[in-house]
């Protein structure tokens, strides 16, 4: 019998193949206590466990292939460095000496402390990392438990043409299962915004989040078909259903190959605008899309990867090497480097926190915050971003201003900078661009004010909607609330592109909404020139300002500011 579960598509096309479930969340963790004689006995065997999970994860490294970079396989060195932390090597064994418990008990209750500070971080995606952390403790809990390997992170595992239905997965079961050869995944959580779902984007593995109660209804072997375009997952279908589907992927192949037929041509829409079309980097591989889609550059160069799962943060010769590589890459395109954006509860010393949970760490200590608070952790990479400057084109970009102060703090710290490397004539662009991002209501408010200072302003939608909305969007009770046609966020992006024309800056938008081509035409009515998007839709968006009038789009946004509700702004669109 055929059925359709519906969930939220993250990564496009589609998908045929029989699924492998993923069952590994339901582990009985037995809890006793153990005489002082077998403690130390004890202690021996969750690390003999250790030692185990330290030899699967090499055994399956080492099978990844050798042309996969070097950035997809630090995905599996991520959990391999997790095994050398002493929260999860040696805070085990403590408990089980204090109060003489066995090993798996010891190490669930590791695993609860652990799992209860990254769920208090402000960073979407570092709240995502707790799945990585839950993922190499379970693989220590089933090694205890002497149960067998899952059949997925076997080295000579087979799963060429299956698709994948598991509760979640980490980037490393992401990276291993393609290139073992399965054709898609569905997850019963996760969000667009997901670790997981940036990789499967950069892949190009077609992908659903969300599928609810998944598991209940779809049965080992069974085939399914995965629409990531659209977000569904039908399983058995019947032939004329099957028939359609194969007669879309060949659809969807031939309009892929058709767009890269526009990758040379000027992005000019019909009634003669020029249109500035860069791409996001989420990871280092990505680089090697930009000039495959035609981009002018890149928009937005995440930097936060540097930080992750070490005990110390990257130096500033660190910094420079890594921007010196992608410079050469782009070989003369411009970059676009974002300072770090964490939030307050991730430190440099493998996560623990120093300071007291914040009870709403969504508006606490992050981005330009912490950097400011903590110098020793900003000045380094924006010496080595000044000095890369010599290098090729490079803008610096500071994430979630809020302020004037801190503009100003930054500012000066630049100022300072550059004295520095002139005295110790060390090369560097003296005109770098210094710009903002306005993604806190109060900076789109006073955007006439930052464009007064910055050399340019970029839209970060992703935290504009969630701060004007009042929602966390990530949390499923209320990420419906999160609606970028809400007339207040098209205002506010409205006002900041009007003050960055007012003062003769750029602004370009980087946040999600800049890549829903079902917003494309609305931005350009809107005023807005510069995209900055993942390369997987660049020429997409590319082909709707090719096909757009944008006088005629001017009128559309117009009526859309005046409208008194998100579900207004769509039939307008629609109409």
């Amino acid at each position: 019998m055929s059925f359709a579960l519906h969930g939220v598509g993250v990564s496009r096309g589609i998908a045929i193949g029989n699924v492998h479930i993923i069952e590994r969340n339901q582990l009985e963790i037995p809890e006793y206590n153990i005489t002082p004689d077998d403690v130390e006995a004890e202690v021996k065997r969750f690390e003999s466990a250790i030692s185990s999970a330290r030899q699967q994860l090499r055994a399956i490294r080492n099978h990844v292939p050798r042309e996969v970079g070097s950035d997809i396989a630090a995905f599996i060195d991520t959990h391999l460095l997790m095994l050398e932390d002493v929260a999860i090597t040696e805070e085990p064994g403590k408990l089980i000496r204090d109060m003489q418990c066995n090993a798996e008990w010891a190490l669930r209750m590791q695993r609860d402390a652990l799992v209860n500070v990254f769920e208090e971080m402000d960073d979407a995606y570092l709240r995502t990392r707790k799945d990585d952390v839950v993922h190499v403790i379970n693989r220590i809990q089933r090694i205890l438990l002497k149960h067998t390997p899952l059949r997925h992170e076997e080295p000579d595992s087979r799963l060429s043409g299956y698709i994948v239905l598991a509760d979640d997965l980490t980037p490393a079961d992401t990276v291993l299962l393609q290139y073992q050869g399965i054709v898609a995944f569905a997850t019963e959580f996760g969000g667009p915004t997901s670790h997981t779902a940036i990789l499967a984007r950069s892949l190009g593995i077609p992908a659903i989040v969300g599928v609810h109660q998944a598991r209940r209804y779809v049965r080992e072997d069974e085939q399914l078909v995965i629409d990531g375009t659209r977000g569904v997952l039908l399983a058995n279908p019947d032939k004329r259903t099957l028939n359609h589907y194969k007669r879309r992927q060949r659809e969807e192949k031939r309009y892929l190959t058709d767009l890269k037929k526009i990758r040379l041509a000027p992005t000019v829409s019909q009634d003669g605008v020029t249109i500035d079309l860069q791409t996001n980097i989420e990871l280092p591989r990505d680089f090697e899309n930009v000039r495959e889609v035609g981009a002018s550059g890149v928009g937005l160069y995440r930097t936060e990867f540097m930080y992750m799962n070490r005990e110390t943060p990257p130096d500033e010769e660190e910094h420079y090497e890594t921007y010196a590589s992608v410079i050469r890459i782009l070989d003369g395109l411009p970059l676009t480097i974002r300072t770090l954006d964490l939030g307050a509860d991730k430190q440099v010393d493998g996560g623990r926190q120093s300071g007291p949970v914040q009870s709403n760490p969504a508006l606490g200590l992050r981005a330009i915050r912490l950097c400011l608070k903590e110098p020793a952790l900003f000045r380094p990479q924006v010496r080595a971003i000044m000095r890369a400057s010599a290098l090729g084109p490079v803008r610096m970009m500071i994430p979630m201003l809020s302020n004037v102060h801190e503009m100003e703090q930054v500012l000066q710290m630049v100022t300072e900078l550059k004295q520095e490397l002139s005295d110790k004539r060390i090369p560097f662009d003296h005109d770098i661009a210094v710009g903002g991002m306005i993604e806190v209501p109060a900076a789109a408010v006073c955007a006439d004010i930052f464009a007064k200072h910055l050399d340019f302003l970029s839209i970060g939608t992703n935290d504009l909607i969630q701060y004007t909305m009042a929602i966390d969007r990530v949390n499923e009770e209320v990420n419906y609330l999160y609606d970028p046609l809400h007339p207040a966020v098209l205002r506010l992006v409205h006002q900041t592109l009007q003050a960055g024309e007012r003062a003769g800056i750029p602004v370009a938008m980087c946040g999600e909404m800049a890549g829903e081509t079902e917003y494309t035409r609305l931005l350009l009515g809107l005023g807005l020139r510069e995209f900055s998007v993942h390369p997987a839709v660049l020429l997409e968006v590319k082909q709707i300002v090719m096909h757009s009038r944008i006088r005629d789009l001017e009128k559309l946004a117009r009526k859309a500011l005046q409208a008194c509700s998100g579900g207004d702004v769509l039939q307008l669109m629609q109409s």
